[in-house]
């Protein structure tokens, strides 16, 4: 660090000029690198996937990609049979009109199940084609045109509804993405507020300018590594806000390290190549966490998370980069003017955060114990946790596609409908109804249709439509795909089973299978890293299992704001969704180990540095958390704030995520970091900071060994009286 430092001091004009044009190009280039991300769900080896491809390849659509329903009612004093002939004609319209789209109506199916038991409602299942941009527009959305048509000239009430429309709500009538700049610019706004906070100069607006660099820089290498793998669209929404969040803390650690030296009576210069000797290191090591966290995502064998897992890793690595150059470069150079007007001085550590610290240090026990008492209580919902996709209910909560649905169901149309399974079939017409009677036979299947006419006959296969009786949204639901498929896996020509069901399950086998792989790697790599970084050895081993606890009371969260529905309803106007969404457990638990990691190093470094002076646990519990609690707070308070942001987006699933980590970030800033942390340092003295020379010489790091304790009073003599 000392080195980087002088060189960049030596040359910070290059420095500055070389990120100029890394941020000219990423700005230059970002629609092409949006435009590259990909919509990849894919799970390569996974039955329920490969026979969902075999139908896409074969039909160029399939369920996988959602199931609109058509409603068709009769006139008040009617009935469908009378009405037959223009219901029918309504059908077959449809599927003449959009072949790109699959129809099972009354026209090519009968009409035994797909007429309400009223008899007054037809309805048809129409199967979407592939989703592969947000310009893409749901089916629904194309042919509802053709449908008023046929309704004004048929006298008819034609209304749709589906599980995508009922996510999509009043999105569904645009071609526009999520507002990807509006939410970054809100989350800076917020980071901005803090910062002022924390510098009260022109300082303030330094942090946001590294995290613009970073940004940008960030977008031009995830376009460079989108011409060697696929990059998932959810990638950009990372880079932007929590690029942001993580380029702000790691600004906020070095600037106000390179203002405390300055305090201190060193010279510009110097105090640059201090505060990046001290406060730059434990940067790297926090990007060092944050990086591996993420890159463990290979191990899960699905592309989709795969690809986050590199365009995450990016983030630390880039915002270290211009963090441990450009800033340095900047702070050497006409730091000292923009730090006016000094209101604010580092010269002493925070009184509140010093009076804390003594007051846990005084009463560790007490300490310790309501931390893992309150981490207890969020811990336990997590046990209920059910992972899956979100039920209707937490879609939508009114709106015509609502209103529809609920008619359906009470004419008896089983909850399943919105949720069907499809069956590939090698063989005709035949062969196909075979397969549907037996799966309708089976337990938890609502019916089994076998439609005629061309569209579900292509290539020597046939397509068979399965409703069950229940959403297939988790899998506990989703068990009845494992049903169908063991009681036709007999029948001549049977191939698989696609759908929202069997995507839960092969998710569910595909993620949660290498879940422990992802852990335990996570931990291992994290553990070996730390020790070099705090040379301990139970330093680290503390942080790790900290931090699972941590993101397991995140979890437990999830499931109570969002799966029960116990403040989605307040906050978000959100009933509960009934699971989690598959694919985020593991996402959000690889980026909320890493981000929280953060904090721990900032605080433990910090501490290490203050042992290594005084000799005492408790000067470095007391020092530490005094140097560090404000800027720890500051910066969960800016990543938080840019989750918040996050939550603007539409569909539930993200909104998720943004308040998992945005709430993730929270209780470890405040119960882990804040109270637990200086709990446990002082619980375990002076065994915090011993590193045996077995450990430490593979390391390539110097060996720490146990050394006597300074006395408390005089420990209480070396920190020193504070003002904030």
């Amino acid at each position: 660090m000392t080195g980087l430092a002088r060189f960049v001091l030596r040359h910070h004009a290059l420095v500055a000029v070389f990120w100029l044009l890394a941020f000219v190009a990423g700005g230059a280039t970002s629609a092409t690198t949006v435009d590259r991300l990909t919509v990849d769900f894919s799970l390569p080896g996974q039955p329920g996937y490969e026979t969902s491809k075999q139908i896409l390849d074969t039909y160029g659509n399939g369920a996988d990609f959602g199931a609109s329903l058509v409603a068709v009612t009769a006139p008040e004093g009617s009935t469908i049979a009378a009405q037959r002939a223009k219901v029918d004609s309504l059908f077959n319209a449809l599927e003449r009109e959009y072949p790109q789209y699959r129809v099972a109506s009354p026209a090519n199916s009968g009409d035994e199940h797909l007429v309400t038991k009223a008899g007054r409602t037809a309805y048809g299942i129409v199967v979407d084609k592939e989703f592969t941009s947000f310009t893409d527009k749901p089916n629904f959305t194309v042919f509802k045109p053709m449908l008023e048509e046929q309704a004004k000239a048929t006298g008819l009430t034609v209304r749709t509804t589906g599980y995508n429309e009922l996510a999509l709500g009043n999105t569904a009538d645009t071609e526009q993405a999520p507002s990807l700049l509006a939410e970054t610019l809100l989350g800076g706004v917020g980071a901005l507020v803090v910062l002022l906070f924390v510098f009260a100069s022109f300082l303030a607006f330094l942090p946001l300018i590294i995290a613009a660099v970073s940004i940008l820089s960030t977008f031009l290498c995830v376009l460079a590594l989108s011409y060697l793998t696929d990059m998932s669209f959810v990638v950009q929404f990372l880079i932007a806000l929590v690029g942001l969040g993580v380029a702000v803390d790691y600004s906020l650690l070095l600037v106000n390290r390179w203002r405390e030296e300055r305090e201190h009576g060193r010279e510009n210069g110097e105090a640059v190549v201090e505060a990046m000797r001290t406060a730059g290191h434990a940067v790297l090591a926090s990007a060092g966490t944050v990086a591996i966290s993420l890159l463990a995502l290979i191990a899960v064998p699905v592309p989709f998370l795969r690809s986050m897992g590199l365009g995450g890793m990016l983030i630390p690595l880039v915002s270290t980069a211009v963090v441990l150059t450009l800033l340095p470069a900047v702070l050497g150079s006409i730091g000292p003017r923009v730090d006016w007007p000094r209101i604010r001085h580092e010269s002493a550590a925070s009184r509140g955060w010093t009076a804390w610290a003594r007051l846990i240090s005084n009463h560790r026990w007490v300490a310790a114990g309501v931390g893992l008492v309150l981490l207890g209580l969020l811990i336990a919902p997590v046990f209920g946790i059910k992972v899956g996709l979100a039920g209707t209910p937490s879609l939508a909560k009114a709106g015509p596609a609502v209103e529809t649905l609920a008619d359906l169901r009470t004419g008896g149309v089983p909850a399943g409908i919105v949720t069907p399974l499809e069956l590939l079939v090698k063989g005709d017409q035949a062969a196909a109804q075979a397969v549907a009677d037996k799966a309708a036979a089976v337990d938890g299947i609502a019916y089994a249709i076998a439609p005629t006419t061309p569209g579900w006959h292509k290539d020597g296969t046939s397509l068979v439509e399965v409703v069950p009786v229940a959403e297939t949204v988790d899998i506990a639901q989703s068990k009845v795909v494992d049903r169908v498929r063991d009681a036709v896996d007999d029948l001549p020509g049977f191939v698989g089973v696609s759908g929202s069901g069997a995507t839960v399950l092969d998710y569910s086998e595909a993620v949660f299978g290498n879940f422990p792989l992802v852990i335990l790697l996570i931990s291992l790599t994290t553990f070996l890293l730390l020790v070099r970084a705090f040379r301990s050895l139970l330093l680290p081993l503390k942080a790790v299992l900290l931090n699972i606890i941590s993101v397991s009371a995140t979890f437990g969260f999830v499931v109570l704001f969002w799966q029960q529905g116990h403040g989605s309803g307040t906050f978000f106007d959100t009933e509960p969704t009934g699971a989690v969404t598959f694919w985020l457990p593991v996402l959000i638990f690889a980026f909320l180990f890493g981000l929280s990691m953060d904090y721990e190093v900032f605080i433990l470094a910090r501490m290490r540095e203050e042992y290594d002076k005084s000799g005492s646990t408790r000067v470095a519990v007391v020092e530490g958390l005094g140097r560090t609690g404000r800027l720890v707070t500051c910066a969960a308070l800016i990543l938080f704030l840019s989750f918040l942001a996050l939550t603007a987006s539409p569909g539930t699933d993200i909104k998720v995520l943004a308040t998992a980590l945005g709430v993730g970030i929270l209780i470890d800033a405040t119960i882990v970091r804040a109270l637990l942390v200086p709990a446990l340092v002082s619980l375990l003295g002076k065994w915090n900071w011993w590193l045996p020379s077995w450990l430490a010489k593979p390391l390539r790091v110097e060996p720490s060994p146990l050394r006597v304790e300074i006395p408390s009073q005089r420990a209480e003599e070396r920190a020193p009286a504070t003002v904030d």
